[in-house]
C-alpha cells in the first residue's frame, strides 16, 4: 500500500466523520449533500484524506495549510454542481506537481478518469525549458490537449486560477502583475469562450484591480456615485416593467444589473469614450418561462420605452459562438437614462452564467448536451487540428489567443448554414472555416452574390460563397488579412513546406557564393568536415543548415570559413559569386517596403535574422546602414527568367474632378496591373496627389502602366515613388 494511501480501518460513524473534518471541508460537504449521493460524498472525502496527507507540512505563502487551496477549488466547482470525479480531481490536482505522489498512485487508488484529470491540470514545472515563455506555452498546450480529451480539465484549471486570484496578496508585486496579465490574456477569454460568464467576470475584475488599481478605484467610485443618484429611477423602472409584464400575462423574474468597472473600462478604451459617454451602465435581466415569452416580453419593453436604433441583438435565433442565448436591447428610460435589457429563459440564464458547466453531462454522445457544451466540443476539435499543424508550443498558444476574440460576426453559407467568425474576419477566414481544402484553393468570394476579393472584411448577416480553383494555393500575404486561428495555422502549415524547399535552394546558392569567395565549392568540402560541423551544431542533415542560412539564422560567410579549411579544394574552380533571384523564393526572401525593388532594378541583399534575405534597391537610403555589417550583405541579381508580380508605388498628380479615381484605376487595369491600395496624399480645390500601390512584373511592365496613366486627360504628372 502506498504510504500516502489512507490505511484501511473500520468505517467511522457519520457523526465521527464530521468531527474529524476541518471547518472548510465541512462547508464543502454541506454543498455536496445538496446534489450528490452519500456514496459520492464519501468518494470526495476520501480524496480529501489522501490529499491532506500528501500535502501535510506544506503551507501556502499566506501561511495557511496548503490543503485549504485544493478544497477551495473543489468548492468553486461544487457551486456549479460538478460531478464527484471532477471534485476528487480538484482536491488532488496539485499532488503530482507538489508532492511525491505519481500518476500511477492516483490510477491505482482513484481510477483512470480522476488520474487523467489531475495529470491534465498538472504543470510541467519539473521539465527544463529554454525560457519561462516556452515553459508556459508548453504547459498550456498540454493542458488544452488534455482539455480536448475531457472538458473538465479546464473547469478545474479555471477554478484553480480563480482561487489563486482571490488570494494574490501574499505574492510579490511582480508576481501579482504577471499572474493578473496571464489571467486577462488567456484564462478569462477561455472562460468566456466556454460561456462561463460569472467566473469570467470575476477573473476580469480581480485581474483589472491588480494591474490598474487606481483606474479600478476611480471607475468603481464613479459607479457608486451614479447608483446613489439614480437608484430611485432604476427602482421605478423595474417596478413599472414588472407591472406591465403582469398586465400582459407574463410571469417574469427581473434582476437589476450594474456593469463592472472592468467592463466599463474596456468600453471606454475600445470606443474612445469618457465615463459619462458610456450609455448602458445600468441594465435589467428579464427571465421568463419559454422562448415565445421572450419575444412577447421584448414587445412589452419596446412598448414602454423607445429602443435605441441598431442596439437590438437576437442571440436566441443566432446564439453566440460559446452557446450564449438571449435577447438584447437598449431603451431610453425616464430622464434619458439608457438601460440595457436582456431577456431569456431560466435555462438560458443558467447556461449564460455557467456555460459548459451548466447541467453537466459527462462525455456521452447519446446524452443531450446544452448549446454551450456542443459549441465547446466543436472549438476543442479545432484546437486539436491546430496543435497538429503548429510548429511550436508558443505558436500554438498564439493561435489560441487569436481565436479567443470576444466579438463575432455571423455569416451564412449559400445553403443557410451559420458560421461564427472573429470580428474583422475576411473571406479567407470564411473559406477555411468551411474546410481547409476550400481555403487552400480559394481564389475569390461571392458576398451577397457580388464577386469580391478574398481580403474583403465580412459583416454579420452576409451570405458568402467561396470560388475555388484546383491550381490555386495559399499566399504569404494572406497572413496579413486573416484573423482566425484555423486560417492562420493552415496557411502557415502550407507555407512551411513550401518555405523549406525554397530555403534549401536559396541557402545552397548563398553558401556556394560564400565558399566561392574562399576558392572552394560545396561539393569539394570534405565529407568528414561537413559531418563534424553538422554534429557540432546539432543539425541532423545538410538541408537544415541550408535552410538556416536562407532564413538568416546563420551567416553564410562564417559557415563557409568553418567548412573550408583550404585542405580539400585546391583544384576547385570559383562559381558565380552572385545569388540569382528568380521570384520563386517568396517563402524565404522578401523585398524591402522602403524601396520596393522590381526586376530590372539594381539590387543588393541583406541577411536579417528571422526575415531571411531582404532585397533592396542599391539606391535605397537604408543601404548605408546595411554596409556597416558587411558579413550580412549578400551580392544578388535578377535571374534571366524572373516570375511573379512585384509591388511598386506610383505618385500621380491629377486634376481634382469627379470620377478621377475611376479614370486612373481603369488606366492601370488596362495595363494588366492589379491595384493593392490607394490613398490621397494632398488635395485642394484644383488638384490632388494620389499614391497607388500596384503590382507589376518588371520595369518594362511598369513603364507600360505609367504610359497608359499619362494618357488619361485628368493626369498631370506620374512618377515612381522612391524612398
Amino acid at each position: 500500500m502506498n504510504a500516502l494511501t489512507p490505511a484501511a480501518s473500520a468505517p467511522a460513524t457519520p457523526a465521527a466523520q464530521q468531527e474529524m473534518l476541518p471547518h472548510f471541508m465541512l462547508e464543502l460537504r454541506q454543498l455536496l449533500e445538496n446534489y450528490l449521493s452519500a456514496e459520492q460524498v464519501r468518494q470526495v472525502e476520501r480524496a480529501f484524506a489522501f490529499s491532506e496527507r500528501a500535502h501535510r507540512g506544506q503551507n501556502r505563502k499566506s501561511g495557511d495549510p496548503y490543503i485549504t487551496h485544493p478544497v477551495a477549488v473543489a468548492r468553486i466547482l461544487a457551486e456549479m454542481h460538478l460531478d464527484a470525479e471532477t471534485l476528487q480531481a480538484a482536491i488532488l490536482h496539485d499532488t503530482i506537481e507538489d508532492t511525491s505522489v505519481t500518476k500511477n498512485t492516483l490510477l491505482a487508488d482513484f481510477g483512470e478518469t480522476v488520474a487523467d484529470l489531475v495529470d491534465g491540470v498538472t504543470k510541467l514545472d519539473k521539465v527544463q525549458f529554454a525560457s519561462r515563455e516556452t515553459a508556459t506555452a508548453e504547459s498550456f498546450r498540454k493542458m488544452l490537449l488534455a482539455m480536448a480529451r475531457d472538458l473538465r480539465v479546464i473547469l478545474i484549471k479555471l477554478a484553480d486560477r480563480l482561487h489563486n486570484m482571490r488570494t494574490l496578496e501574499s505574492m510579490s508585486a511582480d508576481g501579482r502583475r504577471r499572474i493578473a496579465r496571464e489571467t486577462l490574456d488567456v484564462y478569462a477569454p477561455i472562460a468566456q469562450r466556454l460561456g462561463m460568464n460569472k467566473l469570467k467576470s470575476e477573473l476580469q475584475e480581480l485581474g483589472f484591480r491588480v494591474l490598474h488599481p487606481r483606474r479600478h478605484a476611480v471607475i468603481g467610485a464613479r459607479i457608486k456615485a451614479m447608483i446613489g443618484n439614480r437608484r430611485e429611477i432604476m427602482g421605478k423602472i423595474e417596478q413599472a416593467l414588472a407591472q406591465r409584464l403582469r398586465e400582459d400575462g407574463l410571469q417574469a423574474r427581473i434582476v437589476s444589473r450594474i456593469k463592472s468597472p472592468y467592463s466599463i473600462y474596456r468600453k471606454m478604451r475600445g470606443d474612445h469614450k469618457t465615463f459619462a459617454e458610456v450609455m448602458d451602465v445600468y441594465g435589467v435581466r428579464v427571465i421568463v418561462a419559454t422562448v415565445g415569452e421572450c419575444y412577447r416580453a421584448l414587445g412589452t419593453a419596446h412598448g414602454m420605452y423607445k429602443p435605441l436604433e441598431n442596439r437590438f441583438k437576437d442571440y436566441i435565433a443566432i446564439p453566440k459562438a460559446n452557446g450564449y442565448q438571449s435577447l438584447h436591447t437598449v431603451l431610453f428610460g425616464p430622464a434619458g437614462a439608457p438601460i440595457e435589457v436582456q431577456i431569456r429563459t431560466e435555462d438560458m440564464d443558467i447556461v449564460a452564467e455557467r456555460g459548459v458547466a451548466a447541467h453537466w453531462v459527462y462525455k456521452s454522445e447519446a446524452s443531450p448536451a446544452n448549446n454551450a457544451q456542443m459549441r465547446a466540443r466543436e472549438w476543442l476539435q479545432g484546437l486539436l487540428d491546430s496543435q497538429r499543424q503548429a510548429g511550436s508550443s508558443i505558436e500554438f498558444l498564439e493561435n489560441v489567443k487569436v481565436d479567443l476574440f470576444p466579438d463575432e460576426v455571423y455569416l451564412f453559407t449559400p445553403k443557410g448554414r451559420i458560421l461564427a467568425l472573429p470580428r474583422n474576419a475576411c473571406a479567407i477566414d470564411f473559406a477555411y472555416a468551411v474546410h481547409t481544402d476550400v481555403g487552400d484553393h480559394a481564389v475569390a468570394a461571392r458576398i451577397d452574390r457580388a464577386l469580391r476579393p478574398l481580403r474583403t472584411r465580412l459583416v454579420s448577416g452576409q451570405t458568402v460563397e467561396i470560388v475555388t480553383a484546383p491550381s490555386a494555393a495559399p499566399q504569404p500575404q494572406w497572413l496579413e488579412f486573416v484573423v482566425s486561428s484555423k486560417a492562420r495555422t493552415a496557411i502557415r502549415h502550407y507555407l512551411k513546406h513550401l518555405q523549406h524547399e525554397d530555403a534549401v535552394a536559396l541557402g545552397h546558392r548563398m553558401l556556394g557564393r560564400a565558399l566561392a569567395d574562399l576558392g572552394g565549392t560545396l561539393d569539394a568540402v570534405p565529407e568528414a568536415a561537413l559531418h563534424a560541423y553538422l554534429e557540432e551544431n546539432r543539425l541532423r542533415r545538410l538541408e537544415e543548415l541550408l535552410a538556416d542560412i536562407a532564413l538568416g539564422a546563420r551567416m553564410p560567410a562564417l559557415v563557409a570559413r568553418q567548412l573550408w579549411r583550404g585542405d580539400g579544394g585546391s583544384g576547385a574552380s570559383p562559381r558565380d559569386q552572385v545569388v540569382r533571384i528568380s521570384g520563386s523564393e517568396r517563402g524565404v526572401l522578401s523585398f524591402g517596403n522602403c524601396c520596393m525593388p522590381i526586376p530590372g532594378d539594381p539590387i543588393i541583399g541583406f541577411l536579417s535574422a528571422g526575415k531571411g534575405l531582404v532585397v533592396h534597391q542599391t539606391t535605397c537610403p537604408n543601404v548605408i546602414e546595411m554596409r556597416k555589417q558587411p558579413e550580412r550583405v549578400v551580392r544578388v541579381d535578377w535571374d534571366a527568367e524572373v516570375s511573379g508580380d512585384y509591388r511598386v508605388q506610383l505618385r500621380i498628380e491629377v486634376a481634382n474632378r469627379p470620377g478621377v479615381l475611376a479614370t486612373v484605376a481603369a488606366a492601370i487595369a488596362a495595363a494588366n496591373s492589379n491595384i493593392e491600395n490607394v490613398e490621397y496624399l494632398e488635395r485642394d480645390a484644383h488638384s490632388a496627389s494620389l499614391l497607388f500601390t500596384i503590382e507589376v512584373r518588371n520595369r518594362e511592365h511598369l513603364a507600360e502602366v505609367m504610359k497608359r496613366v499619362r494618357r488619361a486627360d485628368v493626369v498631370l504628372v506620374v512618377h515612381r515613388q522612391q524612398s
